[in-house]
């Protein structure tokens, strides 16, 4: 809020703080509302866990078995079948393929 008094424009701000320009944007809107309570950083909800706690597998992993080995028909595994194998068994709530990939 200094460079704000000082008369510099958001552009200028984000450029000499090293921030993004909707962020100083985003900082003046709140500061304009709420005052000195506005620019102060914010409770953020903690993430919540996608993947489900499971017991160890008895044997081999299932992604480290042929398909046709876990009753599945396919001739290998790719990351979106992985994925959707994943949910269908209820290891996860959601799996993306680019995290399996991953």
């Amino acid at each position: 809020m200094l460079h704000v008094a000082r008369g510099r424009s958001n552009a200028r701000i984000a450029r000499e703080t090293g921030v993004h320009l909707d962020t100083v944007r985003c900082w003046r809107v709140r500061f304009a509302e709420q005052r000195l309570a506005g620019p102060s950083d914010r409770k953020r909800p903690a993430a919540r866990p996608r993947l489900l706690r499971c017991s160890p597998p008895r044997s081999r992993p299932w992604p480290c078995q042929m398909p046709t080995e876990t009753g599945v028909p396919l001739a290998r595994w790719s990351c979106p079948e992985l994925a959707r194998e994943a949910m269908q068994r209820g290891i996860a709530t959601f799996m993306s393929a680019s995290t399996v990939r991953r």
